[in-house]
């Protein structure tokens, strides 16, 4: 399993941007928007992993009784919060 990070994903789209930009031998541009979709699409799960983080965080400062911390699930009785 790949250990790479996103400082390391920063210098793979800065040698991407040398490499096409290489007169002897540019790289050609459908790898170039392969190693773009492939980038972004690293940064995006990075994205939902920080705001997933965010929310946990902020959900353990307040009081938020109607979560079940245990499961993660939502548990109403008669329409209002408790335990099941």
């Amino acid at each position: 399993m790949a250990k790479n990070t996103l400082r390391d994903l920063n210098d793979h789209l800065f040698e991407t941007i040398e490499a096409l930009k290489d007169p002897d031998n540019p790289m050609g541009i459908a790898r170039a928007l392969a190693v773009t979709r492939v980038a972004d699409a690293i940064v995006k799960a990075a994205k939902v992993q920080l705001d997933y983080h965010k929310t946990v965080e902020r959900l353990a400062d307040e009081d938020m009784r109607f979560f079940d911390r245990e499961s993660g699930q939502k548990r109403l009785i008669n329409g209002k919060a408790g335990h099941a």
